[in-house]
């Protein structure tokens, strides 16, 4: 969905953290800034060289990206995107 793409960073965030909240599911967010590495390691755990902010997991599991996150809860399958 090309649409997706004009949602800024901090709108995508905070669409996630809302429905963490609506369904009051406790969540850590990371900083990737916050050391030389964090992009780096972002990108390895989602398996995508090039992947962008924001990435989902859940603890170590690989859950997708904004776009991914979008779809599942516009078909009502948000639950199951976070793999609870």
């Amino acid at each position: 969905m090309a649409i997706l793409r004009h949602f800024p960073l901090k709108q995508q965030q905070s669409q996630i953290f809302s429905f963490l909240d609506s369904k009051k599911i406790k969540y850590q967010a990371v900083d990737i800034t916050q050391g030389p590495s964090g992009k780096e390691e972002m990108r390895k755990k989602a398996g995508n060289p090039t992947a962008l902010p924001p990435q989902i997991f859940n603890g170590d599991k690989y859950c997708g990206d904004f776009s991914a996150f979008y779809e599942a809860v516009e078909a009502g399958k948000g639950e199951a995107f976070f793999k609870l």
